[in-house]
């Protein structure tokens, strides 16, 4: 072992004892020394294109596994370059650690090279940000890092690195080394306190539960599953800034206005739950708010008074394993309610069996994701990332899968091809599919070297309507079809660009033809992109029909 430790070190060595075992970044200045540092651990460096896309890996490798995903950028620019990234992360629940190089603390107050109040800037957009001010602590930085990443809601953490703290070398003995964490799972719910919103479950007609991204994983589904099975309450997850309108919730949105329960099971009261109000719920409405964080509860309590029939904070994970053991001691209505839910959650229009597009050249959305079905239906495994506007709600509604990341409540776009390559690394052998507009593909379009560079397959289906298609509607509904304007994008050769970058590419501008290009791009073995020509089409809104 070495005499003396670097602060660098120490950094490296800390990861490595908490289990981390790959690294998103982009070098710079600050971080040299964590590179150097390193090469004496067994961590992977994933060298991206832009200090945004880290962060969105780091996002999509804590989605998969459940496990921090951490990204590393240096400081200033880079730091500042990372912050969007960030929201979308919070927004999604995601547990993420963002190292962040930084100007000496000598430096400070002084003009120091790329000097700016890093950790009050991430503060918004992270559960906790800090500014490490100790060489022999920031192992224990480190530590503190992945348990809030982790706990109660997980979410983003940001710890800023000062080079001088870096580069500073102190004995194995002065270090205060990270606390190897053990299980998560955070407060009890008392047996009382559940037993009561089961009886509130039980005394209502039409209960339903509304879940947080975080249980948006493959065991978070399977969980609210048992759930609903032992509550006959439909569970639903609310992970898209459309709400209870997300196309991927059917026509849940009409039924939604009948509903005389909410529960909400870590998932906060805000506009993607319309705040429980009128008109889109029924005016006597109750609650029960069952979450992590008290000011959760609070505010909860606070907007809608009296309705709320139980407040208590608790971990999300563990109330709801709670209610699913004590449910079967509680009589529960009949099923009716919950087959009615899952029938309006399920409801999709019999026209889109058979739709086609109008215009020569251009697929309707519909024919292109009819096409893709099939493909990620065939291993259950596979893993569906779903990025943009119109076409993400489209994919979203279309193609059901249980391994699923979208662009999340923050409305951000452009992550995909990020979270896409994160899930490569969590899923070495599994197809792996992103669809996305030609507007969010333009945000980060570079990654395909990174997955080119480092040998990471999947296919990206881009919906090509030559426009920002989002908004374009929304100057449509809000000022008439005479004033759309500055939302055309060029009819672009995406896969040219691939192909140029060392990956596989198509172009696709018949349906006929869509089956024999994702043949070729999954055959191929490289990051592939097949660029569809699409008609600009309205998200779907889909209405009961019963």
């Amino acid at each position: 072992m070495k005499t003396k430790l670097r602060g660098a070190d120490v950094v490296a060595q800390s990861l490595e004892r908490l289990g981390c075992s790959r690294i998103f970044t982009l070098s710079g200045n600050h971080i040299m020394s964590i590179f150097d540092a390193i090469l004496e651990t067994k961590i992977q460096l994933t060298h991206v294109r832009h200090e945004a896309a880290a962060v969105h890996m780091a996002d999509g490798w804590g989605r998969v596994t459940g496990e921090p995903g951490v990204a590393m950028v240096t400081g200033g620019p880079g730091h500042i370059n990372a912050l969007g990234a960030l929201f979308a992360a919070q927004a999604a629940e995601s547990p993420l650690v963002l190292l962040s190089g930084h100007a000496a603390t000598w430096e400070l107050g002084r003009g120091g090279f790329q000097e700016i109040k890093q950790a009050d800037m991430a503060k918004p957009v992270t559960k906790a940000s800090w500014t490490a001010t100790s060489t022999a602590a920031l192992g224990k930085d480190i530590g503190e890092a992945f348990r809030l990443a982790r706990e109660g809601r997980p979410g983003p953490v940001n710890v800023s690195l000062p080079s001088d703290l870096l580069d500073e070398t102190v004995g194995p003995d002065e270090v205060v080394w990270p606390e190897v964490p053990g299980s998560i799972d955070g407060g009890e719910i008392e047996a009382a306190v559940a037993d009561k919103i089961l009886s509130a479950i039980a005394s209502s007609e039409r209960p339903i539960i509304f879940a947080p991204p975080a249980l948006s994983s493959v065991d978070g589904r399977a969980l609210l599953k048992e759930l609903e099975v032992a509550t006959n309450a439909p569970a639903v997850i609310l992970e898209s800034p459309r709400g209870t309108a997300d196309a991927t919730l059917g026509a849940f949105a009409d039924l939604v206005q009948s509903v005389d329960l909410v529960v909400l099971l870590g998932k906060a009261l805000d506009f993607t739950t319309r705040w429980a109000a009128a008109p889109h719920y029924r005016s006597d409405v109750r609650l029960v708010v069952v979450d992590p964080d008290p000011a959760m509860v609070g505010r909860a309590m606070n907007e809608v008074g009296s309705r709320v029939l139980v407040g208590c904070v608790a971990d999300t994970k563990v109330a709801a394993r709670t209610l699913i053991a004590r449910a079967s001691s509680l009589a529960l209505r009949s099923s009716d309610w919950l087959k009615r839910a899952r029938s309006a959650l399920d409801d999709r229009p019999a026209e889109w069996t058979s739709v086609s597009s109008s215009t020569e050249g251009r697929l309707h959305p519909v024919e292109m994701l009819r096409v893709l079905r099939p493909y990620i239906d065939g291993d259950k495994d596979a893993v569906l990332v779903s990025d943009g506007g119109e076409i993400g709600q489209w994919a979203q509604s279309i193609l059901p899968c249980r391994r699923r990341m979208v662009n999340g409540v923050s409305g951000a776009i452009g992550s995909s091809l990020s979270l896409a390559i994160a899930a490569r690394y969590a899923e070495p052998k599994a197809p792996i599919f992103t669809v996305i507009g030609d507007g969010s593909l333009g945000f980060h379009l570079a990654e395909f070297e990174t997955a080119i560079r480092c040998r990471l397959p999947f296919v990206a289906v881009v919906g090509n309507d030559g426009c920002w298609n989002a908004e374009s509607q929304i100057q449509l509904r809000s000022y008439g079809p005479n004033r759309m304007h500055n939302m055309d994008l060029t009819p672009a050769r995406y896969d040219l660009v691939v192909e140029a970058l060392g990956g596989h590419g198509e172009f696709v501008d018949r349906a006929a033809d869509f089956p024999g290009a994702l043949d070729r791009a999954l055959a191929s073995g490289k990051p592939a992109l097949i660029n569809v020509m699409i008609e600009s089409i309205a998200a779907p809104t889909i209405k009961l029909t019963v």
